[in-house]
This record gives structure tokens, sequence and C-alpha cells, in this order.
């Protein structure tokens, strides 16, 4: 049996619950195959749990008869066109309170683009998710050849990069991959401390936006501190105490800089 290719709507479909049963092992191995839809479904995954958190009110109410009944003395419809009913309007609602408020965030599974620092953050902790939990394949390129290391991803990414020396701090670096980042690509250095407590580095090439500032799902999970400057996104991403994560990651941040020459 030849193997199907998958698109982003198999994605929508396993999320959904819709994916037949007959493709989810190949649909499993195509995602391990490729990090970039990996770290896609894991976005669509987290905004789909932040909206059914911020409307698990709406998605508990009772379905209006005209819409539970698909015509007068038909049965109820079933509890799957009942549930997407629900999710629905919950989206609908969050869509107009985001348009009215000026803000919403990490919502492209919904087809609303996001704003760059938020695109930025979230492929970072999407990558920091899927490595971070690696123990033998958690990096392409060792700490033992760190040479090789920066110098590779410093012409893939077009930055010139160092390995933040974080000691001080209580972390060493473990190693790095190269990411795919939209039509770009993007470093990864990851970093361990003696308690195997892992933040990682993620720095892509980016335009002239200009921003910083701290990002978290409401479902949890780690976070990450971010800057867009001077042509650089740089997250740094972890499970730690916000104030320890940002303590770290402008450390980081500094001496990534001042090896570019920019500090």
């Amino acid at each position: 049996m030849t193997r199907r290719d998958f698109s982003e709507r198999d994605i929508h479909l396993a999320l959904d619950g819709e994916l037949p049963d007959e493709d989810r092992r190949d649909f499993e191995a195509w995602l391990e195959a490729t990090p970039d839809m990996k770290a896609r479904s894991l976005r669509f995954e987290a905004d789909r749990a932040r909206l059914r958190e911020a409307f698990a009110g709406v998605l508990e109410e009772r379905v209006p008869d005209r819409l539970a009944m698909r015509a007068a003395g038909e049965a109820p419809a079933p509890a799957t066109r009942v549930a997407r009913w629900r999710f629905a309007a919950a989206a609908a609602v969050f869509l107009a309170l985001g348009a009215g408020g000026g803000y919403l965030a990490g919502v492209e599974a919904i087809g609303i683009e996001p704003q760059a620092e938020d695109e930025l953050a979230e492929e970072a902790i999407a990558a920091h998710t899927i490595y971070a939990a690696e123990q033998r394949h958690a990096v392409e390129v060792g700490a033992d050849d760190k040479d090789h290391l920066l110098a590779w991803l410093s012409k893939r990414v077009g930055l010139t990069l160092v390995a933040p020396d974080l000691a001080a701090e209580g972390f060493h670096l473990v190693g790095g991959r190269l990411l795919p980042a939209g039509q770009k690509t993007a470093g990864l250095l990851l970093y361990e401390d003696a308690g195997s407590n892992r933040i990682s580095i993620y720095v892509t090439a980016e335009g002239d936006e200009k921003s910083k500032g701290v990002y978290k799902h409401e479902t949890g999970g780690a976070s990450a501190v971010y800057w867009l400057d001077d042509g650089w996104g740089c997250a740094i991403v972890g499970t730690l105490p916000q104030d320890r994560l940002v303590d770290v990651g402008r450390k980081a941040y500094r001496q990534l800089l001042a090896g570019a020459g920019m500090a």
C-alpha cells in the first residue's frame, strides 16, 4: 500500500478526530519527518485549547432547538455536529472580541495572521517542546563540535551566531540544530542545567520590526522571552520561573549581539 501525501488539512482532520484510522500511523510518521508541520500542529492544538478554556461556558450551553434539529420532527443532530456548533460559536465570539480589542494572538489555525512577535514566540515554543524532550536526538550537532555548529548555523540563518556562555546561570550548551521558519531558517541552541532543566535559544533573521516581551500560552507549558530588533528575531524558551527566564534571556541576548559586533 502506497503511503499518501499529507498536508496541513490533515493536521486539522487529526485534531478534529476525523483522520481515518488507517492513515493515523503514516500521519504520525509524516509529522516526525517534517518538524515544521509538527511545530504547526502543536501551535494549532495550543490555539484550540486556549479557545476551549476561554469559552468553556459557551461549549457547555444547550444548543438552540432550531440548530439541534435538522428539520421538524427529526431526531437531534449527531453529537459531533452539536460539538462543532459549540466550537464555532466560541470561535466567533473570540474573533469578535479580538477585533474590538485590537489584539489577537496565535490564531492562525482559524485564518487570522498573528503578530510577528507572536509568531516568532510560538514557533520557538513549538520547537522547544519538540526537541527539549528528546534525549538521544535533541540536537543535530553536539557541543563538542561547537565551532562547526556555529559556523553552519550562521551560514544557513544569515546571522553571525555565538553560543552564549551561561555557566554562571548554571546552564551548559548541549548542541544545536537547524529548523525551518516559514520561508526562512532558524537556529536552535539547546542548554541544560545540573537538574536536567533545559532552555533553548531560537534565532532567525527578521525584518525591521522592533519588539520585545514575554509570551506564554494561557494553557501553561514553556514561556518565551523574545526580541525583534536590527534584523534579529530571538526567543529564549523554557519552563523556568518567569523572573529567572527573563534574567537568563537578557544575558543570552546581550552575548548574541556582542558576538555579532552589535552591542
